[in-house]
């Protein structure tokens, strides 16, 4: 992590809320940061960014300042189909040791946020990590009375695609932080891991897409309700940036050629011009439906 990350301070936008059929998506921000794009690409400077903006307008306001940052969002998506409640990702977290001094020992506000967004912890049936870097899996446990990790979702299961888990179990984190340890094997020890594969669902409107190349058990989340659909893309794109050129990978994809692969393939599918894609670290209105564009993709979110 470098200084290079922020533009500024972050912000909490206020919720977010998509209807797919009888299906509701709730985003809940736990930060949104103007983001500088070396954080994320290799060799692509903020006059690369203006420079692809230009060549796909559609990027700017929402997703590319004026300065060339990328308006980036932290957040967790709370999935409401009948019964279930299913929190996608959970964020950085608070009072994690973490190399990243803006992640550091958080003492954000993010629980409090989902309770008036009318989601308390207990409320939770389900968590998904899409996969298991630092700023998915953060509040999956908080500090005990005793001050160890516990569960801050009490009654729910937590649900990680076996590879990813396999993997991390026996891999450091990119940054050398105990991601591994303190937010995911405490949930394993309290008995609250369940392991998934890309081919099964949570029940009939809520289901997997096996997206690897960002990690290797890289899961997107899909929506199905009423004839509609969305997805939830995880980290299989940082940026609309990526839709605009698929071939961009992350420095922070394990393998950046699968990727690049995925996206293609995964990309095909959704740009059907009816799929809500929302993006895990898309700004502005995080999501949009999707369409083929001179060759390659957009974003329509208004």
């Amino acid at each position: 992590m470098s200084a290079e990350q922020s533009a500024g301070n972050a912000e909490r936008p206020e919720p977010l809320r998509w209807q797919i059929g009888d299906v509701n998506i709730t985003s809940i921000s736990e930060s949104a940061t103007p983001t500088s794009p070396r954080f994320l690409f290799d060799g692509v400077s903020k006059g690369g960014v203006l420079a692809r903006a230009e060549a796909a307008p559609w990027l700017r306001p929402h997703f590319v300042s004026e300065d060339g940052y990328l308006l980036q969002r932290i957040h967790t998506c709370v999935i409401s189909a009948g019964e279930h409640r299913i929190a996608v990702d959970t964020c950085v977290g608070n009072d994690k040791q973490r190399s990243n001094p803006l992640w550091h020992e958080q003492q954000g506000p993010f629980l409090d946020d989902m309770t008036a967004a009318g989601f308390p912890p207990e409320s939770i049936t389900h968590v998904v990590c899409t996969h298991l870097h630092v700023d998915h899996v953060g509040w999956n446990t908080c500090l005990g009375p005793g001050g160890d990790w516990v569960p801050t979702f009490p009654n729910a299961q937590y649900l990680f695609c076996a590879p990813e888990y396999d993997y991390w179990a026996n891999h450091e984190d990119l940054f050398g932080d105990a991601v591994f340890d303190d937010s995911v094997a405490p949930i394993a020890a309290a008995d609250r891991a369940n392991m998934v594969e890309a081919t099964d669902s949570i029940c009939s409107e809520v289901s997997f897409q096996s997206t690897p190349g960002h990690t290797p058990g890289h899961l997107s989340v899909v929506v199905h309700s009423g004839g509609k659909r969305a997805i939830i893309t995880g980290d299989m794109a940082h940026t609309p940036m990526q839709l605009a050129d698929p071939d961009l990978s992350s420095m922070f994809d394990t393998d950046p050629d699968e990727a690049r692969r995925t996206r293609h393939e995964a990309f095909g599918d959704w740009a059907d011009g009816e799929t809500l894609v929302i993006g895990t670290h898309f700004g502005g209105p995080t999501a949009g439906i999707m369409a083929p564009h001179q060759g390659a993709y957009r974003l329509d979110c208004d």
